[in-house]
């Protein structure tokens, strides 16, 4: 069916007109002369052939047509306005995968995630949790906070973030019960639990504390350091995990060290992303944000173990 409607123009001046019963505030809001406002209602008046405003001196007041005409158009911009702000926000919106060791995830990542999301609302973030691979996978992610012991991939950039520590931890009911924690040899009564997919661990650990033969009681081993520490929250052994993924249950007196000996985490934790894609602006705003905010945690700030 064909429209039959007057130029856009006169509709948005008569609408803004109607709106402020002022040609003037009219006339400041579109960026014209009052003179153009007044034009522009005229020839709609010459259209309809009906008068839309009664004139009073410089007071204007809707005329009975104009009151049937404006909330009609009212309704007609709000809901181009609604449509157009949609469409720019469909086009502001920008996905951004995440690659991440679920643990990091769960115990990091996630209590901060709200921080970038209140900076960066038009970036939505979905986060891919890794268990097995630790390597950053670009068919699945725009960037990933992995470990990795050879940061030198081709066609990937690696911003290193921090190193970590791995110790043991227990609940203090573990650390102080019948058996104890006095010493490393202590160990070889409790169920150390295992990372297998880290399995070197512990015996790097069990080198520096002294004690490399030492073999703990029989124990489930996990796929993650997330259910090994969630088994050490239980009481059922004595995990090991780099520092900062238990640092809030160190703090809150959950978890407790029950010896001082410490190793570096062989790999190394970094940002990393397409090299090509380093200038890609969700990717810059999530890299500038995730290293501040290793910046300011002192839990990321390890130490160099002695």
């Amino acid at each position: 069916m064909k429209r039959d409607l007057p130029p856009l123009s006169a509709l948005r001046a008569f609408e803004a007109a109607a709106r402020h019963l002022s040609f003037r505030s009219a006339a400041e809001e579109l960026g014209l002369t009052q003179s153009a406002i007044s034009h522009q209602v005229t020839g709609l008046e010459d259209h309809f052939g009906l008068r839309l405003f009664d004139r009073a001196g410089r007071r204007v007041a809707l005329s009975e047509a104009g009151r049937i005409l404006f909330p009609f158009l009212r309704d007609g911009f709000d809901r181009m306005t609604q449509g157009a702000d949609l469409l720019r926000r469909a086009r502001m919106s920008e996905d951004l995968r995440v690659q991440v060791y679920v643990t990091v995830a769960v115990r990091w990542l996630i209590p901060r995630l709200h921080r970038f999301q209140s900076a960066n609302p038009n970036v939505v973030v979905r986060v891919n949790t890794s268990v097995l691979d630790w390597e950053f996978d670009p068919d699945i992610a725009d960037l990933g906070m992995i470990c990795t012991a050879a940061p030198d991939r081709p066609g990937l950039h690696y911003d290193h973030l921090f190193d970590a520590l791995l110790f043991p931890v227990c609940t203090p009911a573990v650390a102080q019960g019948g058996l104890g924690l006095r010493q490393p040899v202590d160990l070889v009564n409790h169920a150390l639990l295992q990372v297998y997919t880290t399995a070197n661990d512990w015996q790097l650990w069990l080198d520096a504390a002294g004690v490399p033969n030492l073999k703990g009681r029989a124990a489930a081993q996990f796929d993650s350091y997330l259910l090994a520490i969630e088994a050490a929250l239980d009481g059922q052994g004595v995990a090991l995990a780099p520092h900062f993924m238990v640092a809030e249950d160190l703090k809150l007196g959950r978890l407790v060290r029950p010896f001082a000996v410490e190793v570096r985490q062989p790999a190394r934790w970094y940002l990393v992303c397409p090299t090509d894609r380093l200038k890609d602006r969700p990717i810059e705003a999530f890299r500038a944000w995730l290293k501040e905010e290793v910046g300011k945690d002192p839990a990321m700030m390890a130490p160099a173990p002695g």
